[in-house]
């Protein structure tokens, strides 16, 4: 995973011929924010879709890139993973949603929310299927799943601190196949409404 995992680490083309990073990275909160509201006003039941991320993308970022709520259509890599080549994302992404909607409709213990909410993340970023936010929509689709298991949202990391090197980090090793460090991020922050 990219250690800049928070916020766009360089300008990229935008619809306002925005330079500045600073107000690049205003606009991209602002638009997370409204994503984040949208999802706290769905009913619980909305099932997860691949139609509901592509939205939720959309809401977060259209303001700024013609890229927002469009599947990828390049090659990237994000640090030491190289994501699923840009034709296999539509398939993955389907696959991804069935294996979630399935573990969410069958998880009954406290074990299987969590294991729900760190596939939840990780795969999905695992996937990457968007240009640029995937572990920001990432975060909110995690936070979906844990508003369906009556959990409050979950940050994983703040901006200060160690934080977010530690979040990189169990990444990284999630990449390798080490899921407890990101599984115990999780844990820490999982709290009932």
């Amino acid at each position: 995973m990219e250690n800049n995992t928070n916020w766009t680490p360089s300008p990229d083309e935008n619809k306002l011929n925005l330079t500045d990073k600073n107000l690049i990275n205003e606009y991209e909160a602002k638009g997370i924010a409204g994503a984040e509201l949208f999802v706290f006003e769905l009913d619980s039941e909305t099932e997860i879709s691949t139609q509901l991320l592509l939205e939720i993308h959309s809401i977060a970022f259209s303001e700024l890139y013609e890229w927002a709520g469009l599947w990828r259509t390049t090659t990237v890599k994000v640090g030491q993973l190289i994501p699923p080549e840009p034709s296999k994302v539509l398939q993955l992404m389907y696959q991804f949603i069935d294996n979630l909607n399935f573990k969410v409709l069958n998880a009954t213990t406290h074990q299987d929310h969590l294991d729900c909410l760190t596939f939840a993340h990780y795969d999905f970023v695992r996937i990457h299927p968007f240009n640029n936010g995937n572990g920001r929509t990432g975060r909110i689709l995690m936070n979906i799943v844990a508003l369906k298991f009556g959990y409050k949202p979950l940050e994983l990391y703040h901006r200060d601190g160690d934080s977010r090197k530690i979040y990189i980090e169990a990444m990284k090793l999630a990449d390798n196949g080490n899921f407890d460090p990101l599984a115990n991020l999780i844990r820490k922050e999982l709290t009932a409404f």
